[in-house]
C-alpha cells in the first residue's frame, strides 16, 4: 500500500494521516473548509469524557485514546493541545443526584481516577464558581479529566505529517470517487483528482455523501451544537472542566470560557443558531462563573455532530466499496489517536485489528443507542435528527 488520499482535516483525518505519513505511505489530505478544523473539530467542547462512555469495551477504547493523546502529546514538537485538569460535576434533585452517584461507583468499578467530594471543594479546583451555584450535597471529581485545544491538536498532528512528505489542499470539495473493476482508486474535485490504492473517509457530518458516491451508506445522523467562547475572565480564572445541571463549561488557551449546553442545543435549528441561543448559554453560564458578566461572547459556533446510529464508531472499508475505508466517530477528539493509529495499521498492514471489530461499518445496528452518553444527550432532544 504506498499511497492514500485522506478526505477530512479534522482530528481523525489528521491522526490517520500522521500514523500513515510515518509509515511511508504518500498522503493526499483533501478539505472542504478553507483551514484545518475548520468545521466540526473547531466547533466541539473537547473534552475528555471517558467516564460516561459505554458500554465496557467503548470505555476502554477511549480510556485509551485519552492515553494516547498524552503520549503523542510528549512526543511531537510544538505548543501542547493536551490541558489536564479536574473534572467536578453535581446534579439538581434526588434522582439526578442518583444517576450522577451511579456512573461514577461504575466508573470507579472499571479503575477510573474519580471520587466523591463535598461542594467546598470548589474552593480549591475552581474558586471561580459561585458556591451559591450548586445546591447539591456532594459533587464527583475526575482528577485525571484534561480538555484539548482541537485545532491545535489537528495543526501539530497534520505538520508532523507533512514532515514525512503529506501534502494537505484546503478549500476543495469532493464531488465524486473514481473507481476501477468495483474498487474506489481516487477522488474527484472540481477541477483535479487524485488517484490513491486507499481513500480514507474522515469527512465527519459529510462522510455519508463520501459514501453515497460508491453506492454505500453508513448509519449516520447529523446533530447540531453550539459553543460560545468569551474573552479572558478577569480576576480568578477558571482551572477546572464544570459539569454543573444544564451548563458545562471549560477553560480556554487564551483565558476565557467555553460554554455547551445540551438543553440549548436541542432548540437549535438545522445547524443555524438564532441569535437568541449563544446568550442564553452565556447567560446560564454566568449563573456559575459570576465573572463571566464581565465578558462578552468572543466566538459561537456550530458543529455538526456525525453520530452513528448505535453511537459507537464507525470503522473500516464495506465489501460492496473496496478501497473505501471510513473513519467516522462521535466524540472524534478523545478517540482520534487510538482510532487514528488503529486505522494507519490495519490500512498499511491489510491485517483486521481486534480491537476495531466491534465498531465495521457494515455491522447490524441493534435499535437503541449503546454509549450511554449519547442517550442522555438524546433525551433532551425533542426527536432525533435525521
Amino acid at each position: 500500500m504506498d499511497s492514500a488520499v485522506v478526505v477530512g482535516a479534522g482530528v481523525l483525518g489528521a491522526c490517520v494521516s500522521h500514523h500513515l505519513a510515518r509509515a511511508g505511505v504518500r498522503v493526499v489530505v483533501v478539505e472542504e473548509g478553507v483551514r484545518p478544523a475548520g468545521g466540526t473539530s473547531g466547533a466541539t467542547f473537547s473534552t475528555d469524557v471517558t467516564h460516561l462512555k459505554t458500554p465496557y469495551t467503548y470505555y476502554r477504547l477511549n480510556r485509551q485514546g485519552a492515553e494516547e493523546h498524552r503520549l503523542l502529546s510528549e512526543t511531537l514538537d510544538g505548543p501542547a493541545w493536551r490541558h489536564p485538569a479536574p473534572l467536578v460535576q453535581w446534579a439538581d434533585g434526588d434522582a439526578a443526584h442518583r444517576a450522577l452517584r451511579e456512573r461514577a461507583l461504575r466508573a470507579m468499578g472499571w479503575g477510573h481516577d474519580c471520587r466523591f467530594a463535598a461542594p467546598s471543594v470548589l474552593r480549591e479546583l475552581a474558586p471561580a464558581v459561585d458556591p451559591a451555584a450548586c445546591a447539591a450535597d456532594e459533587v464527583v471529581v475526575y482528577d485525571s479529566a484534561a480538555w484539548f485545544d482541537a485545532p491545535r491538536f489537528v495543526r501539530t498532528l497534520l505538520d508532523a505529517a507533512g514532515r514525512h512528505g503529506a501534502e494537505a489542499h484546503y478549500g476543495v470539495a469532493v464531488t465524486g470517487l473514481t473507481r476501477a473493476g468495483g474498487r474506489v482508486t481516487g477522488v474527484v474535485a472540481v477541477a483535479r483528482s487524485w488517484s490513491a490504492d486507499v481513500v480514507v473517509n474522515c469527512a465527519g457530518p459529510g462522510a455519508d455523501r463520501i459514501a453515497s458516491f460508491a453506492g454505500v451508506r453508513l448509519p449516520l445522523r447529523r446533530v447540531p451544537g453550539l459553543v460560545t467562547e468569551t474573552d479572558p475572565l478577569p480576576g480568578t480564572p477558571l482551572t477546572a472542566i464544570v459539569a454543573a445541571p444544564d451548563i458545562d463549561l471549560r477553560p480556554t488557551p487564551g483565558g476565557g470560557v467555553l460554554a455547551l449546553s445540551w438543553d440549548v442545543d436541542a432548540r437549535l435549528d438545522g445547524a443555524d443558531a438564532t441569535d437568541g441561543a449563544p446568550r442564553e448559554l452565556h447567560r446560564r453560564a454566568g449563573a456559575v462563573l459570576p465573572g463571566l458578566a464581565r465578558t462578552r461572547i468572543e466566538d459561537a459556533r456550530i458543529g455538526v455532530r456525525p453520530v452513528p446510529r448505535d453511537g459507537l464508531p464507525l470503522v473500516g472499508a464495506m465489501p460492496r466499496a473496496p478501497g473505501l475505508y471510513h473513519l467516522v466517530s462521535h466524540s472524534a477528539v478523545t478517540l482520534a489517536p487510538v482510532l487514528g493509529r488503529l486505522a494507519a495499521r490495519e490500512i498499511t498492514t491489510g491485517r483486521p485489528a481486534t480491537e476495531l471489530a466491534p465498531y465495521r461499518p457494515d455491522r447490524a445496528v441493534p435499535g437503541g443507542v449503546q454509549d450511554e452518553n449519547l442517550r442522555a444527550m438524546d433525551r433532551r432532544r425533542p426527536a432525533a435528527s435525521p
